[in-house]
């Protein structure tokens, strides 16, 4: 089950859903797949402790620490750290900062961070949704720290991307989008909403853009959002870096979200996504892996977006599932009233 727990009346148990299989099958299919002739192959690293201190508080680190060297424990709901995962955590860290690096040197314009655990739930002081440490945000620091003078940020997992939200909230150098469904808080460890209205506070205000998405929301909602929402934002922002957090849980029948973006979808964003990151970073773009819990659909999915980063001029992987039925008749007048909403609030938007 989700929560870990054996309720001692089932025979057959699922999985807990942030498991290696989902990555197993995310590396087989990139590594197997018709795109694999594209992507180069770079190794990982352990992050420093040093490192986690550009983005989260020492405080919340040694904590972690002393959960690891205890033997693990469950950290907040449903997130467990156990033998093996802080350094399986550090080394999610790690990766994300050196896929940053490498297009920071300059050795490409895009990179994608393959790693787990997911971390943009993790905010500068606590754990949350199965995230220790926040990958994309501590890329994002680095990438300020390295010269980048603004950093756009969209995250399409299917849940808020809260932690890095936090940790930018007052920041107008870092743009946070986020595309999720409307779930709401959870509990103590994700106090945030992810509502319309939480915008950023100080000199961040307006610089966080939330579009909590109606459940069911599939191809033609998502796309209406990024071509209304998403593009106009980071067209005023220009962004000398881009940051893509993907989370396959927004495709179609996965188990922890209830929206249905198909392949058609994810590789019309990531289409979208490398014509903004050509026009406004000179190409330069991170890709960050979060969740995606149904094995197999979430490895399609991810291929797809990742065509359409590489701009292929047709798809190279049919959908197993081919057509999926959509009314974006709903989804089209919610995202048309966060358009409102935005463009009388945010005041870097109201000409836009």
């Amino acid at each position: 089950m989700a929560s870990g727990m054996d309720p001692g009346f089932l025979d057959v148990l699922e999985k807990h859903p942030e498991n290696a299989d989902r990555v197993k099958n995310i590396l087989s299919i990139l590594k197997r797949g018709p795109i694999s002739p594209f992507i180069s192959w770079h190794h990982g690293r352990l992050a420093l402790i040093s490192e986690l201190l550009s983005f989260h508080t020492q405080e919340y680190v040694n904590e972690l620490i002393e959960a690891d060297r205890n033997g693990g424990k469950e950290i907040c709901g449903g997130t467990f750290l156990n033998p093996g995962s802080w350094d399986a955590t550090l080394l999610a860290a790690g990766t994300t900062l050196s896929a940053m690096q490498h297009i920071i040197d300059g050795h490409g314009k895009f990179a994608y961070a393959l790693v787990r655990p997911p971390g943009h739930h993790a905010q500068p002081t606590q754990a949350d949704g199965y995230c220790f440490l926040n990958n994309a945000g501590l890329a994002v620091q680095l990438a300020l720290d390295s010269g980048c003078r603004k950093v756009a940020v969209l995250d399409i997992d299917v849940h808020y991307g809260n932690g890095t939200a936090d940790g930018f909230y007052r920041s107008d150098k870092v743009l946070t989008i986020s595309l999720h469904m409307n779930h709401g808080s959870w509990g103590p460890s994700h106090p945030q909403s992810g509502t319309i209205d939480e915008l950023g506070e100080g000199v961040g205000f307006g610089y966080n853009l939330n579009i909590p998405l109606p459940n069911g929301t599939g191809d033609e909602g998502y796309g209406y959002a990024v071509q209304h929402l998403v593009v106009p934002a980071i067209e005023k922002f220009e962004p000398d870096m881009m940051v893509l957090v993907v989370g396959q849980d927004s495709s179609a029948f996965d188990p922890n979200g209830r929206q249905c973006l198909t392949m058609e979808g994810c590789r019309d964003i990531g289409r979208t996504i490398r014509g903004m990151a050509d026009k406004y970073s000179n190409g330069r773009l991170l890709i960050v892996q979060e969740g995606g819990y149904h094995v197999t659909y979430a490895a399609y999915c991810l291929h797809a977006t990742l065509e359409g980063v590489l701009n292929v001029s047709e798809p190279l992987l049919s959908d197993p599932i081919a057509y999926y039925p959509e009314d974006a008749s709903f989804p089209i007048k919610v995202i048309e009233a966060i358009k409102k909403y935005q463009k009388e609030t945010v005041p870097f938007l109201k000409d836009a």
